[in-house]
């Protein structure tokens, strides 16, 4: 085929411009540019470009609305009733990585487009200065501004309108650290006039300008006593009245409501684990990112733990956690809103719209009714599928329905770490050649401000709801047209509503509500109902039978903490009918009787004498907390008619009952275990605890029993650690001479010397018995205690040793992290005969870190370095890759401490699909400076132990009594707080800098590979 190569540069040319120009970028012109146009990475980066780089739902467009200068590193966005978009910005993120910081502090923008061409032409500085660090949140209300910083939300008035700040205020404080990103996130503004807001699991607790604590909807104190992890709030506007919604959250960004008061929100977890969540947000609900009754990891071990790791991390097989509506894999997500206009097409009406960084990408979730819950799907609206720096952090929905996406613009994604400051963007999303025309509305009369409030842009209905709530009664007529008629959307007539209940005679409205023929309206009407503080529970009376499970879900969640003495027997009815299938239905049934479970689950028994029968009765009974249902679990537990697995899940429901009760049962269990069931006596023994065990002559028989029996295992030792089994310490001596080279025989070495049997290792290296000698030493060498460590080093050191022994101390000296710095010193303080250094050495090789061994290695070759030339990060970069022999370095440096694709040690953030959250540029600054930006709950411990030893490694797991520490390698151990001295987080990655050991080709290599990890 034959054509004309004049004409069809000329047609490339003109494509260019037309999709520069125009700014459309749907799925097809995408393509089309991809192929003729090839940008270097720096014309990548530039805005004129960035268009290029995305894919967009086929019949919207994306324009740009404003890039940097305009704007740099935009955190958050909110959209004000002018189409005004508000910027926070973080250009003084992270300078202790190196970058230079405005000490002036960082700015909160407004940016206008005037002309309705949807792209800025205006910036206004609204406020900038030293104390503004960082912000993550904003919310317009009118002339108040709300600012989320950590550890403070601070309230900016713009008194005569100037659109400047005049004053500011703090309206919380004492939430999690500074510029921490799992503090204080932002707030939005709900249908029912309350704020609603979130803070991650560095937040912790929540005060008031005067720094006093504030109290929650019980009265009691909002902090870690009561609460656990991150939460989600709502309050009055004016900061008073706060409730915490839910509990038990990772880092969850932002909170999204719709107009029937439904609340959802995205939730973070441990980076790379795949267990990325969305959530419906059950009201005074559990969501299990920690054990809700130690505050353990999901990391511990737990009976009946679940089969993958996405699950395992949000405790999902626990009785008392709301399940997940949706587990999006990999990610970092972050903003959120819901979209109940009518410009985008009809898929995405009344949906949430989320932003994830991590994936490059904005998009839907397509929610359905499941019972008493949803089941989601997910729809892409924008996506980096060709710019890796695309980072949308946030998205609200502008007063004509279009959609406002912010862009923070970077190679990394936050967390910690920011490699560009200086870029950032804002992009609208609308149907194609659609201007930006920004209704306005009279807020002023009944009518004007009525039809205000059915806008989808929230500081619309924000002045519109101000507005009628404050024209009282001669707001209602308007209103009432709107609630009345029902050839509206019912969310236009939830609005309404809402504003009604909260006038005079609000109860009349809401007890309409509740005869509604709309069941999302029936829910409204309840939950206007608790706001109000009206008795709810003849409105529950006239709904406990509602054909719909999500009104009947409603009822039990009204139920929680209500002391009214028919609560009981409307429970009972609601959980009589329960299908044994639903889950949601189930934790509604449990969030409402809580408290109250001696009540409720006696009026339950009149109704359901005997819950064993069916499947509905044993779910019930499963999530119980009272002393009445410990009978019923203990049959269902013991019930050796059914398979052993299926009964995991009944032990471990005993884990979430206290008192003597539950200790008497499961001894009776013991008692009645006349086949002496080791198996069956050991999970028995789990669960009580090492008191009751102590106190307990048939606890301690078959604690002996299980002991003889399991010698040798995990098991064997996690009891003796578990009831401090001090007469055990011969055996664990045998087990560590027998099984030196096993890594079990480390493990006796930590308990032996936990139970004071250091004196007793010394003694025994003193002695004559080579054999013990060596065996010991052995042993030792997978231990990395500063006790263990000095007995080697001396050894080592030593001529009254053979050298046979020296040799075998050698070998055990590099093999830990806490040992590696020592054979470092050891050669460059050349202390050490010639003899020893090749089993030094060879220790030092299967040792956690590559990179050390050839620090070493370039010591004895009397090198500074490996003869590398100097690291050039440009050159790394421009230098093509072997992702094969990238995949072989992988495994050579990186497995000890990292899994990719099922390979490696579960000890740092997993890697299996790091190309798809970073592109080169951000791979490499992770390899050649890993502690710019530390993962949270990455960081690295030094303890120092009461008996004198220091031990590093990072806590996988924290409660009350012990941590689990966990090092490179992936080996795990448990702690008891009570043996640890001092406590030091540092502030260096205990993961080297790659570049120190590699040559720039092996470097290129190892980026090839690990951006070829993405996503299926």
């Amino acid at each position: 085929m034959k054509f004309n190569t004049s004409f069809f540069f000329l047609l490339l040319i003109t494509t260019a411009i037309i999709l520069v120009i125009g700014g459309s970028c749907n799925s097809d012109n995408v393509s089309k540019e991809s192929t003729t146009v090839k940008l270097t990475e720096d014309q990548m980066r530039l805005p004129e470009n960035s268009l290029k780089g995305l894919t967009i739902f086929d019949g919207l467009e994306v324009k740009m609305f404003a890039s940097e200068p305009m704007l740099k590193n935009p955190t958050n966005i909110d959209v004000d009733e002018r189409g005004r978009i508000w910027v926070t910005e973080a250009y003084n993120y992270r300078p202790f990585n190196g970058n230079p910081i405005n000490p002036a502090g960082d700015r909160i923008m407004i940016l206008e487009d005037t002309n309705g061409d949807g792209i800025s032409d205006t910036a206004k500085i609204f406020y900038q200065g030293p104390e503004i660090n960082a912000p993550l949140g904003i919310c317009v209300l009118g002339n108040r501004v709300l600012v989320s910083q950590s550890p403070y939300v601070w309230v900016f008035y713009d008194d005569n309108g100037d659109d400047k700040a005049d004053r500011k205020e703090i309206l919380f404080e004492g939430i999690g650290g500074e510029q921490h990103d799992h503090g204080m996130h932002t707030f939005t503004f709900g249908a029912d006039g309350k704020l609603y807001f979130n803070f991650g699991n560095e937040g912790k607790t929540l005060k008031d300008k005067n720094g006093k604590t504030v109290l929650d909807q019980d009265g009691d104190e909002i902090g870690p006593n009561k609460y656990k992890q991150g939460m989600v709030f709502r309050c009055n506007t004016d900061g008073t009245e706060v409730e915490c919604l839910g509990q038990n959250f990772r880092n969850s960004f932002e909170v999204a409501v719709d107009s029937y008061g439904t609340i959802w929100q995205s939730d973070n977890d441990d980076d790379g684990n795949k267990g990325t969540r969305i959530n419906y947000v059950m009201q005074y609900g559990n969501y299990g990112y920690t054990d809700e009754m130690s505050g353990a990891g999901w990391q511990a071990d737990r009976t009946n733990m679940e089969d993958s790791i996405p699950l395992r991390h949000w405790h999902l097989n626990d009785p008392g956690v709301v399940p997940n509506l949706l587990q999006t894999g990999a990610g970092s997500p972050s903003g959120m809103a819901i979209y109940e206009g009518s410009l985008l097409p009809p898929l995405f009406h009344n949906q949430m719209i989320h932003c994830d960084p991590g994936n490059n990408i904005v998009r839907s979730y397509i929610v359905k009714n499941d019972g008493a819950g949803y089941k989601a799907s997910i729809e892409n609206i924008l996506k980096g599928d060709k710019d890796q720096w695309f980072r949308p952090v946030d998205v609200c929905v502008a007063p004509d329905g279009s959609l406002i996406v912010a862009d923070w613009y970077d190679a990394v994604v936050g967390g910690h770490e920011n490699k560009d400051q200086v870029r950032g963007r804002l992009y609208r999303i609308a149907p194609k050649a659609t201007p930006y025309k920004i209704p306005v509305f009279d807020y002023t009369s009944p009518e004007g401000a009525t039809a205000a409030l059915q806008n989808p842009n929230l500081s619309v209905r924000y002045h519109a709801w101000m507005s009628l709530h404050k024209m009282g009664n001669k707001a209602k007529p308007a209103l009432e047209k709107l609630w009345h008629s029902h050839s509206v959307d019912p969310k236009i007539r939830a609005r309404a509503l809402w504003v009604l209940s909260k006038l005079n005679d609000g109860e009349r409205y809401v007890i309409e509500a509740i005869k509604d023929d709309n069941p999302d309206i029936r829910i409204t009407g309840i939950r206007a109902a608790l706001q109000i503080k009206i008795n709810i529970i003849p409105l529950i009376r006239q709904l406990v039978d509602d054909k719909d499970a999500q009104v009947r879900r409603e009822c039990a969640l009204a139920l929680h903490h209500y002391r009214d003495p028919h609560a009981a027997q409307l429970w009972a009815t609601l959980a009589a009918q329960y299908d044994g299938k639903d889950r949601w239905y189930l934790e509604a049934l449990g969030i409402g009787a809580d408290q109250q479970w001696n009540r409720f689950f006696e009026a339950y028994l009149h109704l359901v004498p005997d819950p064993l029968q069916t499947s509905q009765g044993r779910d019930v009974v499963w999530r119980a907390r009272t002393d009445e249902a410990l009978p019923f679990l203990m049959a269902l537990a013991s019930d050796s008619n059914k398979s052993w697995k299926s009964r995991q899940r009944f032990f471990r429901s005993f884990d979430f009952h206290t008192g003597p009760a539950k200790a008497k049962a499961l001894l009776t269990m013991i008692t009645q275990n006349k086949k002496n069931d080791i198996a069956l006596n050991a999970l028995l023994l789990h669960h009580l605890s090492s008191k009751d065990v102590k106190k307990s002559v048939v606890a301690q028989r078959a604690l002996k029993g299980v002991l003889l029996s399991e010698y040798g295992t995990h098991q064997y030792l996690d009891l003796v650690y578990q009831y401090e089994v001090k007469t055990e310490m011969p055996r664990l001596m045998e087990l560590i001479l027998s099984k030196s080279e096993n890594a079990l025989a480390a493990e006796a070495v930590k308990l032996y010397l936990a139970f004071g049997g250091e004196q007793t290792f010394k003694n025994m290296l003193g002695g004559r018995d080579s054999i013990k000698i060596i065996r010991l030493l052995t042993a030792f060498g997978d231990v990395g205690y500063e006790q263990t460590l000095d007995m080697i080093q001396k050894v080592l050191l030593s001529s009254t040793y053979s050298p046979s022994i020296r040799k075998i101390a050698a070998l055990s000296l590099g093999r830990t992290y806490g040992g590696e710095s020592r054979v470092q010193d050891l050669v460059k303080g050349k202390k050490l005969e010639k003899e020893f250094i090749n089993p030094l050495m060879t220790g030092l090789e299967h040792g956690p870190r590559r990179s050390m061994y050839l620090k070493v290695e370039a010591l004895l070759a009397d090198s500074s370095s490996r003869n590398h030339p100097l690291f050039d990060k440009n050159a790394v970069l421009t230098l093509k890759g072997d992702a094969v022999n990238g995949k072989k370095i992988f495994s050579i440096n990186c497995v000890v401490c990292h899994q990719a694709q099922g390979v490696g040690a579960d000890f740092g953030p997993k890697l299996s699909e790091i190309g798809s959250k970073l592109p080169k540029e951000g791979l490499l600054e992770a390899i050649s400076n890993p502690s710019g930006g530390i993962s949270f709950g990455y960081e690295s411990w030094e303890l120092h132990m009461k008996n004198g030893s220091v031990i590093m490694g990072l806590i996988a797991s924290k409660t009350s009594d012990e941590l689990m520490l966990k090092y490179p390698g992936g080996k795990k151990e448990m702690i008891q707080i009570k043996d640890i001295k001092t406590m030091k987080k540092l502030q260096e990655s205990i993961m080297p800098a790659l570049q120190e050991a590699m040559t720039t080709q092996e470097l290129a290599d190892l980026l090839a590979y690990l951006a070829s990890l993405k996503k299926n």
